[in-house]
């Protein structure tokens, strides 16, 4: 099983967010949007210009990519959400199954 990986970041945090996450084999691919996002925090209503990670990944790394994000994310609730893959190309999931550790 493999799943997708949702997260929200400062611009200015994507890319060593992206690269470490890569790099150490968590997930195969990120790819990243520009988004703006509207939210409540703290009783206000906020707007911030952020970029989206799309992340692909195995199901059973979702845990510890949502660990690792929370150590590496510099908001103090960052937003992690995971998705199921419940089909796709087989020569791509392949390739997820063998970069990701």
């Amino acid at each position: 099983m493999f799943a997708i990986v949702l997260c929200t970041t400062p611009v200015s945090d994507t890319e060593k967010l992206a690269r470490t996450l890569v790099e150490e084999k968590l997930v195969a691919c990120i790819n990243v949007a520009d988004v703006k996002s509207f939210f409540r925090w703290e009783g206000k209503l906020e707007e911030e210009e952020e970029a989206l990670l799309i992340m692909k990944t195995k199901a059973d790394k979702v845990k510890e990519v949502i660990d690792r994000v929370k150590v590496l994310h510099s908001y103090d609730v960052p937003e992690v959400i995971a998705l199921p893959i419940i089909d796709g190309n087989n020569d791509y999931m392949d390739w997820v199954r063998e970069s990701v550790e």
